[in-house]
């Protein structure tokens, strides 16, 4: 083989590895080409999003149909306040319900939506009316011995 063709194929290889890498680091960061896609915003209020982190999926039925553009925190009525970016080709009834949901026991958290039954749509800007905050371990926890040493015979 010329040297020119060596020269070819080991730029090839480089070339491909760059691609991989660039794949990699989309997923890693959430982030795909389905996210540049037309979307309309909807927001949901929660007492308590646990871990849920901006760009977390937003799921129907398993189905990410969205992700979380933006998480603040309102002062007026002490609650989070979460902005999600949904694929414009999805629709939801106005009384769709919004939960903070894990992915297996210790997995990444993400927003759950559960269609209602409303003939009329959600439209960008609309705010979920029904919500479930996150379950927080810790606080599971707490309650469980809580409730363990209020039951133990007292001597």
């Amino acid at each position: 083989m010329s040297r020119s063709t060596i020269d070819l194929w080991v730029g090839l290889f480089v070339l491909m590895g760059g691609a991989a890498l660039l794949f990699l680091a989309l997923k890693v960061g959430n982030l795909s080409a389905a996210s540049f896609t037309e979307s309309y915003t909807i927001e949901a209020r929660f007492a308590n999003i646990g871990g849920l982190k901006v760009r977390a999926p937003v799921k129907v039925a398993g189905v990410v149909v969205g992700r979380v553009a933006d998480i603040r925190y309102d002062n007026e009525r002490f609650e989070a306040v979460v902005s999600m970016a949904v694929e414009s080709r999805y629709e939801f009834p106005r009384d769709t319900i919004g939960a903070i949901l894990t992915s297996g026991l210790l997995g990444e958290q993400y927003v759950g939506l559960e269609p209602g039954g409303d003939e009329r749509m959600l439209k960008a800007g609309d705010v979920l009316k029904i919500t479930q905050s996150a379950v927080v371990l810790e606080k599971l926890i707490g309650q469980f011995l809580f409730n363990k040493a209020a039951e133990a015979p007292q001597p």
